[in-house]
């Protein structure tokens, strides 16, 4: 019993400080390009995680503006965006990161929403009424979703 306690509470440390190393929107650092080099959550990306964060239209939906030929049994592709055939090979990950996460950082006249940012914009309206919401905005997609799209993106690399 004892010894099932202490793995119990060794596990729930481990998320802790795993939860720690995550760096808050507001905390992200960016370099001149608007590139971030360092891993928002310290932990590897899922690629397979990345794909449904993707094309889901609850979280990510990039495929609503992105088209990919590697993606050509997901409906619905946009062409608002660059197209993602090949993606892998012409950006970097500390490129694709600073990208999703805060596009105007890179290309000013982007459309594309930040997705880990939380300040420094005009705010989303309350629900309908157009008044601005209270309390602080979640980003859209949490640290770690950034990583796995990331992940994913990467493996793109044929044009």
């Amino acid at each position: 019993m004892k010894r099932q306690m202490l793995l119990a509470a060794g596990i729930a440390l481990a998320a802790t400080s795993a939860q720690a190393d995550v760096i808050a929107p507001d905390d992200v650092v960016m370099n001149e390009y608007g590139e971030i080099a360092e891993s928002l959550t310290g932990q590897p990306g899922d690629p397979a995680r990345g794909l449904e964060i993707l094309v889901s239209r609850s979280e990510g939906n990039c495929i609503a503006c992105h088209q990919a030929t590697a993606l050509e049994e997901y409906p619905w592709h946009g062409e608002v965006g660059p197209s993602f055939d090949g993606v892998g090979a012409r950006w970097d990950e500390a490129a694709l990161r600073g990208i999703i996460v805060n596009a105007d950082n890179m290309f000013p006249d982007s459309v594309m929403p930040s997705f880990y940012r939380v300040s420094g914009y005009t705010r989303p309206g309350n629900a309908f009424t157009g008044n601005a919401p209270e309390g602080p905005l979640d980003p859209l997609l949490s640290a770690q979703d950034v990583e796995d799209v990331v992940a994913f993106l990467m493996t793109l690399t044929e044009y």
